[in-house]
C-alpha cells in the first residue's frame, strides 16, 4: 500500500544512490510564467526511472535477489533496473523492444545487464519478461505499475516541494502513469493547493483516453518521437492514482515536443528526450492556465538517440517558425534567383537551400523554385511573403 511514509523511506534509502536533481529556473521558454525545471535528466542513467527501480529492489528478499530480476523497458527503466540490480551484487535481465535507440541498449548492457530483444514496441517487451518471471523464477521489476517504484518516483516531488515554496503547479510527462502517480500523491498529501497537470503526446494517449473515457483503455498502436512514453495501456494502480490525484491531462503532438527541445537547447543548455521535453512543451503551448504561475516541469529524461537528434532539432524548427521552405513559380530566366535572394537578404532572412524543379506551370518557360531560408518566427515567414509577392511572385 502506498503512504507517505513509504515515499519518505524511499527518500531515505536512495540517499546513497540517486543524484538529487537542483530545480533550474528556466528564461526564455514560457515568458508568462514563473517557470523552473527539475532536470531529472542529469540523473544517474540518465532519467528519474533510478529512483523507482533501486528502492524496489531494496525491498526484495534474500531469495528474490539470489534468482535475480527481469524487467521490460523501452531503455529508461531498463538503464535503472541494470544499475540498481549491479549495485546490490544481483543478476538481471532487461527486455527491450527493438525499436529502442541503440544508445540505450547499449548503456543498458554497460550497466551490468544481460538484454532481450522483443520485436514489436514496449508491451510486446512486457509481455517477454513475464513469461521469463514464470520460466525462470526471476522477480519482475514493473517499470510503473507497483507501488513501491511509485513511492521511489514520489521521492522527486519531496525533493521540489523542500526546495521551493508557493508552488502553483507541477507539469509531468506520462506514459504508463509511475512518475505522476508517485509525484501526485506525496504532493498532494504535503500541499494539497499545488496543481498536478500530466502531458502525454497525441500519438501514445493511453492515459488520456482512459481518464476521459473513464475505464482502462488499450491503444492498438503508437506512433511518437517520445519513446519514453510511448506506452499502449497504463496500469491499474497508475490509473487509480491518476484519477484520484492529478488535476488535469493534456495531449502535445511530436512537433510541439520537438519545439520544447530546441527550446531547452538554445535557451537551458540542456539536452532532453522526447518524454523528456513533453512537460515543457505543454506549458510553451498553453496547454494549462498557467500564465502569473509559479510552474515546476519534471524533465523526466535525456537518454535520446544523437542520430536523431539533428532531425528533431529540424522539426523544432519548422514548428517554432525558425525554418521555412517556400515554393516559387516563376519564369526560367536570368536573374531571377538574385531578385529573390535580394528581397530575402534585405528582410534579415539567410538562404541554406534553393532546389529548381520543373512542374505544371502556366506558362510553357516556367519552373518552380524551392527555397530553404532561416527565419526568426512566423511573423518573419509572413513579411518575406509579403515581399516576394509585392514583387510580382507567385508562391504556394
Amino acid at each position: 500500500m502506498l503512504t507517505l511514509d513509504k515515499v519518505f523511506d524511499a527518500q531515505s534509502v536512495l540517499k546513497n544512490i540517486i543524484r538529487e536533481t537542483s530545480l533550474v529556473r528556466a528564461y526564455g521558454i514560457a515568458p508568462e510564467c514563473e517557470l523552473y525545471l527539475k532536470p531529472e535528466n542529469l540523473q544517474i542513467t540518465g532519467s528519474f526511472k533510478i529512483r523507482g527501480s533501486a528502492y524496489k529492489i531494496s525491498l526484495l528478499s534474500d531469495e528474490e535477489k539470489a534468482k535475480g530480476v527481469v524487467a521490460c523497458s523501452a531503455g529508461n527503466h531498463a538503464q535503472g533496473v541494470a544499475l540498481a540490480a549491479t549495485k546490490s551484487g544481483i543478476k538481471s535481465l532487461i527486455c527491450l523492444p527493438d525499436t529502442a535507440p541503440i544508445s540505450k541498449i547499449e548503456a543498458t548492457k554497460s550497466f551490468g545487464a544481460d538484454v532481450c530483444l522483443v520485436k514489436g514496441c514496449y508491451d510486446d517487451a512486457h509481455q517477454k519478461a513475464l513469461q521469463l518471471k514464470e520460466s525462470e523464477g526471476y522477480t519482475f521489476i514493473h517499470p510503473f505499475d507497483d507501488e513501491d517504484v511509485i513511492a521511489g518516483q514520489g521521492t522527486i516531488a519531496l525533493e521540489v516541494l523542500n526546495e521551493l515554496e508557493n508552488i502553483d503547479a507541477i507539469v509531468v510527462p506520462v506514459g504508463g502513469g509511475g512518475l505522476i502517480s508517485g509525484i501526485a500523491f506525496a504532493a498532494k498529501q504535503i500541499k494539497p493547493s499545488v496543481k498536478i497537470y500530466g502531458v502525454q503526446v497525441a500519438g501514445a494517449a493511453s492515459m488520456f483516453n482512459s481518464v476521459r473515457d473513464c475505464k482502462i483503455e488499450c491503444l492498438q498502436h503508437v506512433h511518437t518521437i517520445a519513446d519514453g512514453i510511448a506506452v499502449k495501456k497504463p496500469g491499474e494502480n497508475t490509473f487509480k492514482y491518476v484519477n484520484e490525484y492529478v488535476d488535469e491531462l493534456a495531449l502535445v503532438t511530436d512537433d510541439e515536443v520537438s519545439s520544447a527541445i530546441l527550446g531547452l537547447i538554445e535557451k537551458q543548455k540542456m539536452i532532453a528526450e522526447g518524454a523528456g521535453a513533453a512537460s515543457v512543451a505543454a506549458v510553451m503551448f498553453d496547454k494549462f492556465p498557467l500564465k502569473g504561475k509559479r510552474v515546476v516541469c519534471i524533465v523526466s529524461g535525456g537518454n535520446i538517440d544523437v542520430t536523431s537528434l539533428s532531425r528533431v532539432i529540424e522539426r523544432g524548427l519548422f514548428k517554432s517558425g525558425r525554418s521555412s521552405s517556400l515554393l516559387i513559380e516563376l519564369i526560367d530566366k536570368p536573374g531571377q534567383l538574385k531578385d529573390i535572394s535580394k528581397i530575402i537578404a534585405d528582410n534579415g532572412a539567410n538562404v541554406t537551400g534553393v532546389h529548381y524543379e520543373k512542374g505544371n506551370t502556366e506558362s510553357v518557360n516556367g519552373c518552380f523554385l524551392r527555397i530553404e531560408i532561416e527565419t526568426r518566427d512566423y511573423e518573419h515567414i509572413q513579411t518575406i511573403t509579403d515581399a516576394l509577392r509585392n514583387e510580382g511572385f507567385k508562391i504556394f
